[in-house]
């Protein structure tokens, strides 16, 4: 398995623009800031892109925020064998097509953990891939 988790759009969201006083905000921020490095995929930048336009951020700032999480992230495609995985999962799993090509990039990637708020906390799919709520805890030393 790989040493980077997977980190879904979500996250990445709530840790630029979630306001102080919600507490998804820091928590986000303090994992995607640790210093780790982490997967994501091309749907996660393009979903990102599409959130944080609906949050009113700056294209400018978006753009910024893409080429920061491309630097420090190993970015995979989204490629015919991942779609193909993705159809398999979503009738196996009963997930959204949505979910189901995020989990299935994680699996290529070899990730060991997948961080996302949209899955059930906890779940291991196809007994190597546990999906991470780190918005359930208020310490993401508890994430690792």
């Amino acid at each position: 398995m790989s040493a980077e988790p997977f980190v879904d759009t979500n996250i990445w969201v709530y840790a630029h623009t979630a306001e102080q006083e919600d507490i998804r905000g820091p928590v986000a921020r303090a994992l995607v800031d640790d210093g780790r490095r982490f997967v994501i995929s091309t749907q996660v930048l393009s979903e990102y892109y599409s959130a944080m336009l609906k949050n009113r951020a700056s294209d400018a700032l978006i753009q910024d925020n893409i080429e920061s999480m491309i630097l420090r992230c190993e970015v995979l495609l989204i490629d015919t064998a991942t779609i193909r995985t993705a159809h398999k999962l979503k009738l196996r799993y009963r997930f959204s097509y949505w979910d189901s090509l995020v989990i299935a990039t994680a699996l290529q990637g070899d990730c060991g953990i997948l961080y996302s708020e949209d899955l059930q906390d906890g779940q291991l799919i196809e007994e190597r891939l546990r999906v991470v709520n780190p918005l359930n805890v208020t310490d993401t030393r508890d994430c690792r």
